[in-house]
């Protein structure tokens, strides 16, 4: 059953849990205005829902609470932080207010980010620099983390390594959100807690046959998700990989030579501005009447329309405008818990 709640209420409640948990306040407001806002767009698995997750880091120190990014390097376009395991969010909201600034200054400016905590949905972040007009790219991956064979291979050696760009048309921005492989983490995690199959293909058990048993990452030997492409075409998927492995790790001078165990994030930023180029004007006008050539294609069958991305956020920012902003049940579940061992209250539904 899904849940609706006021937007201010679902925001003091994740900012206070965050805070009851050992996040600093500054830390918190941002962390928690940037998941709701994920869940306002619609990608349940990236919003509030992260927050029980977060909640063991921050209790071990995993994800360090105090302190400051460190500046490794800082041209005139190109830069290089360590993120000294801080909350991601928080992290790449500064993040993108340098790239952005210097985008605006010299044409474009790009940004590897070392050691960062979970930096969340991307779109989220895309966002706020197709908001101002600008291009973003953004790609990250965990150095620590083992959920994707190779292709051709059966042994976890990679992330989802999930990109994203984001950029200005003329009544939303486009929102392309995707990863090199055939599904992500969260999702995972949302099928084993739920206790549904997936309905394709989309893992692989350990010893190398498909399935659609998300349960496989649990087992021994572990199993892994399928790149994109699937068990077919996965050499796609597997290349992306190696291109955002290459752009989040080599170039943050930090990845899988050093073995690190902790849960984060490496990170690769690029901001465009289109005034430097063709100008906003002319891009504007190409965005949309590509756009426009798409929706206009006939549906195919089991299709009602084309959609461009970012058409479905920007439907589900109209919803919350009406409903508010939707919790699924299964999220609920872990929020309650959450909420309960903090000593702290859910928010009232909306009516």
């Amino acid at each position: 059953m899904d849940r609706f709640y006021n937007r201010a209420d679902l925001l003091a409640f994740a900012t206070s849990l965050l805070v009851k948990e050992g996040m600093t306040e500054d830390k918190a407001d941002v962390v928690a205005e940037l998941l709701v806002q994920t869940d306002e767009l619609g990608v349940t698995t990236h919003g509030v829902s992260m927050i029980p997750y977060y909640i063991p880091e921050l209790r071990s120190g995993n994800m360090t609470t105090t302190g400051e990014v460190t500046v490794l390097s800082d041209r005139p376009v190109a830069m290089v932080w360590d993120g000294n395991y801080l909350p991601g969010h928080w992290i790449m909201k500064q993040a993108l207010d340098v790239c952005i600034d210097k985008a605006k200054a010299s044409g474009m400016s790009a940004m590897a980010i070392r050691r960062s905590h979970h930096i969340g949905c991307l779109s989220t972040l895309t966002r706020i620099a197709a908001d101002q007009g600008l291009v973003c790219y953004i790609a990250t991956s965990d150095p620590s983390g083992k959920w994707v064979a190779p292709y051709g291979g059966v042994d976890p050696v990679l992330t989802p390594n999930p990109w994203a760009v984001g950029y200005p048309a003329k009544d939303h921005p486009v929102l392309i959100d995707t990863c090199a492989s055939i599904t992500t983490v969260s999702k995972v995690r949302e099928y084993v807690n739920s206790g549904r199959q997936f309905d394709h293909q989309w893992m692989l058990d350990g010893e190398g046959n498909p399935t659609t048993d998300p349960n496989v990452v649990n087992q021994t030997p572990k199993g892994t998700i399928l790149p994109v492409g699937g068990a077919d075409h996965g050499h796609k998927g597997f290349a992306q990989s190696l291109m955002v492995e290459m752009l989040t790790q080599a170039l943050a001078g930090h990845g899988r030579v050093e073995s690190p165990t902790r849960w984060g994030a490496n990170v690769f930023i690029q901001v465009i501005d289109p005034e430097a180029f063709g100008g906003l004007g002319a891009f504007t006008d190409q965005v949309e009447h590509l756009n426009a050539l798409c929706r206009a294609s006939r549906p195919a069958k089991g299709f009602t329309r084309v959609r461009v991305p970012g058409d479905r956020a920007s439907e589900a920012l109209a919803q919350v405008a009406t409903k508010g902003v939707r919790i699924v049940d299964e999220v609920w579940t872990r929020l309650s818990a959450a909420a309960k061992d903090a000593g702290l209250e859910m928010p009232e539904q909306r009516a």
